[in-house]
C-alpha cells in the first residue's frame, strides 16, 4: 500500500509579495534603528567568553531558593554576580567578574562562592577567562562576521550582478541586526556559541536568497517584457514550495534541540530558531523586491538588444528609398532638342538616352516568357519533323 502525503503544497501560487515591500521595508528599518539604539544604550549581555571572569555550574542537594542564594552571594564583595537556574530546579549557573590578583584571586573567589552554598552542593563545571583573551575573542568575532559578509558579497556579485549582491548583503545585515536586537532586548547571554549561530544564520539566509535569485535570472531571460514586479512575484511563488519545505524541516529539528538538547546549547538553538524565520522573511520580502529600488539588467540572453520602440506621438522613421528601377521613359515626358533630350524634367544627351532605350529593350526581351508556337495543341508533342505521334 502506497502511503499518501498528509498534505500537498500547491505547485502554482499567486501571492503578491512585492505589494507589501514598502511596508516590510519600513518595519525592517524601524527594527534596525531600534536595535542600534539598544546596542548603544543597554548593550549585549556578554558572557564569560567576552567579558572575562569565572563561570560555575552548581548542583544543590535539593530545590534551592534563587533569591536567597543571590542575596548570600552579593555579600561576598566579588562584584556583580549573576545567578540563574540551569534547567533543573537544583541546577544553577553562577558568574562573577575577574578579580584583581590573577588566577590565584579567581580561585579564592570561587572557594568563597562554594562556601556560601547549601551543604552537599556539587561543582559540575568551572570556566575561567581572562580579560585579555575576552577582548581578543570580541575582535575575532567581529572580523569573522565582517569577512563572511564580504566573501558572500563577492560570490553573489561574481555569480549574478552587483544589484543582486547588494540585495543579498542588505538582507544578511538585516538578519544579524534582528537577532542581536532580540538578545539585547531580552538580556540573553551573548557568547561564542551565539556568534557561531549568527554565522550559520548567514549561510542559511544566503542559500535561500541565491535560490530565489537564480529563478529570477531564469525568468528575466524568459519574460523580457513582463513588468519587473510581476516577474519577482512569479519567481518567489515558483520557489515557495521549496522554501516552505526547507524551513519546516529545519525548524522542527531546531525545536527538538531547543527542548531536549539541554541548557548548554539552548542559546544557540534559540538564535537559530529566530534566525531561520528572519532569514526566510528577508529573502522573500527584502532581498527579492529590493531589486526594484536599484534596478536590474533585463537582457540575460547574450543576444543583441532589441531596438527601442518609438515613443507615442513620434513619427516613425521613413523606410529607405528604393533604388531607381530601369523603366522606359514616357514619350510625353521626353523632349529632344538636337543633341539634348529632356527626360522627367532632367536634360540628358540624346545619345545616352538612345543607349538606355536599347539596353532596356534587350532586358525586356530576355525577361519576356516564351510563347508556344502556333498550331500546336494540347495533345501534340515535339518530334523531329514537327509532327505528333498518336497513341494507340
Amino acid at each position: 500500500m502506497i502511503l499518501k502525503p498528509l498534505f500537498r503544497l500547491p505547485q502554482k501560487m499567486n501571492l503578491r509579495f512585492v505589494k507589501y515591500f514598502k511596508l516590510c521595508l519600513a518595519l525592517s528599518i524601524v527594527a534596525i534603528v531600534g536595535t542600534a539604539v539598544l546596542l548603544s544604550t543597554i548593550g549585549l549581555n556578554f558572557g564569560i567568553d567576552f567579558k572575562g571572569g569565572t563561570l560555575m555550574q552548581i548542583e544543590t542537594p535539593g530545590a534551592a531558593d534563587a533569591g536567597q542564594l543571590r542575596t548570600a552571594l552579593s555579600r561576598l564583595g566579588l562584584g556583580e554576580i549573576q545567578l540563574q537556574n540551569f534547567g533543573q530546579p537544583n541546577d544553577f549557573l553562577i558568574r562573577f567578574p575577574e578579580q584583581a590578583g590573577g588566577p590565584d584571586a579567581q580561585r579564592t573567589a570561587a572557594d568563597k562562592v562554594l562556601g556560601v552554598l547549601p551543604a552537599g552542593s556539587k561543582e559540575l563545571r568551572r570556566e575561567q577567562v581572562g580579560s585579555t583573551v575576552s577582548k581578543e575573542l570580541i575582535n575575532s568575532a567581529i572580523w569573522a562576521l565582517v569577512f563572511t559578509n564580504l566573501v558572500i558579497f563577492a560570490y553573489v556579485w561574481f555569480r549574478f550582478e552587483w544589484q543582486f549582491a547588494l540585495g543579498a548583503i542588505v538582507s544578511m545585515i538585516h538578519d544579524v541586526f534582528f537577532t542581536m536586537g532580540v538578545f539585547a532586548l531580552f538580556r540573553l547571554d551573548f557568547d561564542l556559541t551565539i556568534v557561531a549561530a549568527l554565522l550559520t544564520i548567514l549561510g542559511y539566509s544566503i542559500n535561500d536568497t541565491v535560490v530565489i535569485y537564480d529563478r529570477i535570472r531564469e525568468n528575466l531571460r524568459r519574460y523580457k517584457r513582463m513588468p519587473l514586479g510581476d516577474l519577482l512575484d512569479l519567481s518567489v511563488n515558483e520557489t515557495m514550495s521549496r522554501t516552505i519545505m526547507t524551513v519546516g524541516t529545519v525548524f522542527m529539528a531546531l525545536l527538538a534541540l531547543y527542548f531536549f538538547g539541554g541548557e548548554v546549547i539552548r542559546g544557540f538553538t534559540f538564535a537559530m530558531l529566530f534566525g531561520v524565520l528572519v532569514g526566510t522573511y528577508s529573502s522573500v520580502f527584502i532581498a527579492a523586491p529590493f531589486l526594484i529600488l536599484i534596478g536590474v539588467k533585463r537582457d540575460w540572453s547574450g543576444a543583441e538588444k532589441a531596438k527601442p520602440a518609438p515613443r507615442s506621438g513620434a513619427r516613425a522613421p521613413r523606410p529607405p528609398a528604393a533604388a531607381p528601377a530601369l523603366a522606359e521613359p514616357d514619350e510625353d515626358d521626353e523632349e529632344e532638342d538636337g543633341n539634348v533630350a529632356v527626360v522627367d524634367g532632367v536634360a540628358k544627351p540624346a545619345a545616352q538616352v538612345e543607349a538606355a532605350k536599347a539596353a532596356l529593350a534587350s532586358v525586356n526581351m530576355r525577361k519576356s516568357p516564351q510563347r508556344t508556337p502556333p498550331g500546336r495543341g494540347k495533345g501534340q508533342s515535339k518530334s523531329r519533323g514537327g509532327r505528333s505521334k498518336k497513341r494507340g
